[in-house]
């Protein structure tokens, strides 16, 4: 395969991922829906993210770098969201409980 091909896959796989995050990225940001979201889940994605955007731009591979560079606001405003909503629950679990 030439040097060509290899980045074409990687720039198109990138694409493909990143693309398949977003549907769900925008449900949630429009709706504040995050019942169906792990916590812990989201925040080790989120921190996966940033360490392969890391490694792509350590590495100088581009499609790496620039999918999870594209990824990562995305996961991040989703992880504040759902943090957001945990300490909601957690406040008026308080609340009621006094």
């Amino acid at each position: 395969m030439t040097d060509r091909a290899v980045q074409f896959l990687g720039y198109g796989s990138a694409f493909l991922t990143t693309a398949s995050f977003f549907p769900q990225a925008i449900k949630v940001l429009r709706t504040n829906e995050t019942r169906g979201i792990s916590l812990r889940m989201y925040l080790l994605f989120s921190l996966g993210v940033l360490g392969w955007g890391i490694y792509g731009w350590l590495n100088r591979d581009w499609p790496v770098f620039v999918a999870n560079l594209i990824t990562f606001p995305a996961t991040a405003a989703i992880l504040d969201r759902k943090i957001r909503a945990q300490l909601l629950l957690s406040r008026k679990g308080y609340e009621q409980g006094q």
